[in-house]
């Protein structure tokens, strides 16, 4: 039996609880956990703006230790160190055929799957793949990524998904060159990996934008040299930090409309708006035809940062050993697990970066 945060139903407030996993079969790994970020999605999941079977063990962003090994596993033994890859991609479908691994349509197939029982015999799910807010969690062994050298074992809970997310909405999706202007939307554990990927980038000017004002210093330790207090005001703000022309590239993490609409409005003309914030259905974004065409600027979704996390994560490990990427600095709180919803609600009202739940 080990102790995990369980969500009973959608809506329902989380429960820390025994569970009882299963031995690892074949193909598939037993991980102690260090650690495990508490990601805005574990919130959208729990609130029903992202669907998966419940009740679940939530999280999804975490590293550990191996315990045993099941069947079939030649890769890993127990003691290596891992990162936890809640989107895992098949290499078989068509997303994966085009070499675009974020978009695999088979990435969370597993998320149906029995993964553990509660001690009355309750069965329960793995949220996103990985079931990480738990002191212990079965995967598939290709859920799991080794711990790159001279990267914290704490820390490296980061990499599983608000890093590889602000740092590949950054360098993958929107592309940012050296000297460009950058904005970010949003001061959380995605928008304060975005600021320092930005950083890395080269970017000759960097924007934080936030509700809170507590947040600014936080900004500017990752990167940003402005920081504006979002207002009806910021996209006035931001053209005039930028010569009255704009960003060259927004990115938004928040997912809100009217952020995202801001976030477009914010850039030049032939600008570019990156959205990685998860909004809901009822988040409707509205342009006219005719500002499309005179602003030409351009507006993509991000999944995961359109990252590849067996290409990125070395990358990434390799900016963290150069000091270019703190990963600490990204975390506000350490908590345990019973924590959680009180990271929850500080996510809601705009509070701190990312919570690491610390086992």
């Amino acid at each position: 039996m080990v102790r995990a945060a369980v969500l009973p139903a959608v809506g329902a407030p989380l429960e820390v609880t025994d569970i009882e996993l299963p031995e690892p079969g074949p193909g598939r790994v037993r991980v102690r956990l260090a650690a495990a970020g508490v990601c805005h999605s574990d919130l959208s999941l729990s609130n029903g703006t992202m669907r998966v079977p419940v009740p679940a063990v939530l999280g999804h962003e975490g590293a550990g230790t191996v315990v045993s090994v099941g069947e079939g596993v030649g890769h890993l033994a127990p003691g290596d160190g891992v990162v936890l890859n809640w989107a895992p991609s098949c290499g078989s479908c068509h997303a994966c055929g085009l070499g675009e691994v974020w978009l695999c349509a088979n990435a969370l197939n597993g998320a149906a799957d029995v993964h553990a029982r509660t001690a009355s015999g309750t069965e329960l799910h793995p949220g996103l793949n990985v079931a990480a807010f738990a002191e212990e969690t079965v995967v598939s062994a290709g859920c799991l990524l080794p711990l790159p050298d001279g990267v914290p074992l704490t820390d490296a809970a980061l990499l599983g998904c608000a890093v590889l997310t602000g740092y590949g909405a950054v360098h993958h999706s929107a592309r940012v060159r050296e000297g460009e202007t950058v904005a970010v939307f949003g001061v959380g554990g995605v928008g304060l990996a975005a600021l320092q990927a930005a950083r890395i980038a080269g970017a000759s000017k960097i924007v934080a934008v936030d509700v809170s004002p507590e947040k600014e210093e936080l900004a500017r330790a990752a990167g940003a040299t402005d920081y504006v207090i979002a207002s009806e005001n910021t996209a006035r703000e931001i053209r005039g930090l930028t010569g009255k022309q704009g960003v060259d590239v927004a990115v938004e993490c928040v997912g809100r409309a009217a952020t995202i609409r801001t976030a477009w409005d914010s850039t030049r003309r032939g600008g570019r708006t990156t959205v990685v914030g998860i909004g809901g259905k009822d988040q409707q974004v509205t342009f006219n035809a005719l500002e499309i065409f005179h602003w030409g600027r351009t507006l993509s979704g991000c999944v995961y940062g359109n990252s590849d996390p067996a290409r990125d994560l070395p990358v990434l490990a390799e900016h963290v050993r150069a000091g270019r990427l703190d990963l600490g600095a990204l975390v506000t709180e350490r908590i345990a697990l019973e924590g959680i919803p009180a990271a929850f609600e500080n996510m809601l009202a705009g509070k701190g970066g990312r919570a690491l739940v610390v086992f």
